[in-house]
Parts: C-alpha cells; sequence; structure tokens
C-alpha cells in the first residue's frame, strides 16, 4: 500500500463519465511524415503512417493492437500520449478532448503512462532505481520523501524487494528486472490508462510469462485500464479483451478477441492467425498463409490496401475504400466481403 502521505497529496483522479463512457476515444487520428529530396529540400511524397484512425478504449479493459512490422503500431501510441502532434484528428479522454483547456497536456500525461519495449533504454543510467521512479511524482508535486516512498512500495508491488533495488542503477538489473522497474515507474502518476508497447518482446520466455501475470495483477490491484501493442498473437489473445488489428496505417478488424480469434473477418488477419506456430503437426503449413510485403506507404493502394495481397481480391477492391462494417461474429472488419451489396461476389446481398 502507498504511504498516506503520498495518497492525500496525490489523489487518483476521478471517472468523470461514468461507466458507460470510453475512457478513451480517437477520432480520425492521422500521421503523415512529409519526405524531402533535393538540393532545396523539397517535398516528395509522404509516408502514411497512419490514416484516419477511430476507435474507443473502454474503462478496464484491455485493448489489443497487432499487426506487421511497419504498420502503424508504434507511432499510434506516441500519438496517443502525445510524444507527437498528429497530423490531423483528435484524442478524447474520459470525454474530454486532450490538449486543450478542459484536458492539458500535463493533467493528461499524469492519467496516460508508457511502458516501452526497450527497459534499458528507458531508464536513466545516471539515475538509481528508486530516483528514476520518484522523478515524476516530484515533478507533479509530491514531496520527496513522499516520492521515495511511493518508489519504494511500488517496488514490493511488482515483486523486487526495495531494500535490495532501490539504490542499484540500471545496468545491475537484468532485463526482466528493468522491465519491472519500467511497470513501477509508470504507475508513480496513479494512471488511469497505461500504453504498454511490446513490453516482453526483449524479454526470455519464462520471464515473459512472469511479467505477463504481473501485468495482470496490478491492472486488478490499481483499477487500470491497458492498451497493449504487440507483434505476439498469442500474448495478446492471453492478455486483451479486444483486439484492433492494423494493416498499412489503418483499422483492417476491430472486437472482442473470442470473436476475431474464432472466426477472423478480414483475410490479413486469416492470415496473421495462420502465421502461428503450432505444436500439432496436423496444423502445421507447408506454404505461407500470406505472401510478399507490405505495399510502400508512402504510396499505399488504392481502395482496400490489403488487395495487392489478398487471395479473394476482386477489381472492385482497387476502388472502393471498405469501410468497417459488423461482422457475422459481432466484430468489425474493413472487408468488402462483410458489407453488404459492396459488389464482391461475396458480399451479402440484400433488397433493396
Amino acid at each position: 500500500m502507498m504511504s498516506d502521505g503520498a495518497i492525500t497529496q496525490l489523489p487518483p483522479l476521478p471517472d468523470v463519465g461514468g461507466p458507460a463512457q470510453p475512457l478513451l476515444s480517437i477520432r480520425g487520428l492521422t500521421k503523415h511524415f512529409p519526405l524531402k529530396s533535393g538540393f532545396l529540400g523539397r517535398g516528395a511524397g509522404v509516408v502514411q503512417a497512419v490514416d484516419d484512425m477511430s476507435f474507443d478504449v473502454r474503462k478496464g479493459e484491455t485493448l489489443g493492437i497487432v499487426g506487421e512490422s511497419g504498420c502503424g503500431k508504434s507511432t499510434t501510441s506516441r500519438l496517443i500520449i502525445a510524444l507527437m502532434a498528429p497530423t490531423a484528428g483528435e484524442v478524447i479522454f474520459d470525454g474530454q478532448t486532450v490538449g486543450g483547456r478542459e484536458m492539458p497536456l500535463k493533467e493528461y500525461r499524469r492519467q496516460v503512462q508508457m511502458v516501452f519495449q526497450d527497459s534499458y533504454a528507458s531508464l536513466n543510467p545516471r539515475l538509481t532505481i528508486e530516483e528514476s521512479i520518484a522523478f515524476a511524482p516530484v515533478v507533479h508535486g509530491l514531496a520527496r520523501r513522499d516520492a521515495r516512498a511511493r518508489a519504494r512500495d511500488l517496488l514490493a508491488a511488482v515483486g523486487l524487494n526495495p531494500d535490495h533495488f532501490a539504490r542499484r542503477y540500471p545496468h545491475e538489473l537484468s532485463g526482466g528486472q528493468r522491465q519491472r522497474v519500467n511497470i513501477a515507474r509508470a504507475l508513480a502518476l496513479r494512471p488511469r490508462l497505461v500504453l504498454l508497447d511490446e513490453p516482453v518482446s526483449a524479454l526470455d520466455k519464462s520471464v515473459e510469462a512472469q511479467v505477463l501475470n504481473l501485468l495482470q495483477d496490478l491492472k486488478a490491484q490499481f483499477e487500470l485500464t491497458y492498451l497493449f501493442i504487440s507483434h505476439d498473437l498469442n500474448v495478446v489473445q492471453y492478455m486483451a479483451d479486444r483486439v484492433l488489428v492494423m494493416y498499412l496505417g489503418r483499422i483492417a478488424e476491430l472486437g472482442p478477441v473470442e470473436s476475431i480469434y474464432a472466426a477472423a473477418a478480414h483475410p490479413y488477419t486469416a492470415a496473421l492467425l495462420a502465421s502461428r506456430p503450432s505444436m500439432d503437426p496436423d496444423l502445421r503449413r507447408t506454404e505461407p498463409p500470406l505472401s510478399g510485403d507490405p505495399p510502400n506507404p508512402i504510396n499505399p493502394p488504392a481502395g482496400c490496401r490489403f488487395h495487392t495481397r489478398c487471395p479473394h481480391a476482386e477489381p472492385v477492391c482497387s476502388t472502393v475504400v471498405p469501410p468497417l462494417h459488423t461482422a457475422p461474429a459481432g466484430q468489425e472488419a474493413a472487408c468488402l466481403m462483410v458489407v453488404p451489396n459492396s459488389g464482391h461476389s461475396r458480399a451479402p446481398r440484400l433488397a433493396a
């Protein structure tokens, strides 16, 4: 438990909109990186890293974001936590627009924290573990003594004995121990939302399982909401309540983890799931479920961005941008095969 003084001086923030209001709402989030070339540095196009993303994160849930490398997962997380400015779109936190008068960035960053993939680069090598965890609470007005007490409490909460680890430096810890420190540091300001960007991908499998179980325990203990970004579909299946599948900067599929893993509606999601290694010889494939590389984000394909690699692509897929539409299993998929009367031969046909 945190010390009484720490709780009094830096209390948990209130639930403004009630349980029915999403904790985080993303509306039209877009990030294009301009390219320059030539002697005068004139424009040579833009990299469409994130393109018109809209989704909600419900209070108390874990939303997993998956996709191939380069699909825009990490850029999305950095836009959400305001580490970079979007080209367009807005972030709404508990009904309040981030960056405006109602939700200044300093207040927002107290409520939203992030755990990065590289546990060593995330820590200041000149600060002890206790100092690293206590730094943000001191910046936000907590007395140094109370901040150090909170740091020691959080070290104990993540399974590190503060008497043994508080005065150590990052280079004296293993990768798993450093990631536990990063998790403790993310919790130091009593946030409501924690973004986890590949938090276990650099860890051994035995340590990975321990950290995942720790994250589950901390979520319940501190009443957290998670945005969990990973390329590991098995990890996301274990952690997430809902899954968002990204492809080339856009949402391909979004819905409950059970629905998507049991009956993927988008061909890209189906290919990702089929690519998972299996211990059952009968389920092993001799050919890759998905061939080719993703298209260039500088000049993405027209229509459905996946049609250049899709086994079910038809001419209409190269001209019509598929909207997110409810699939039979209950999730939403951006595929013309689930949009009634879309012009695709496999689409449902409804009477006019």
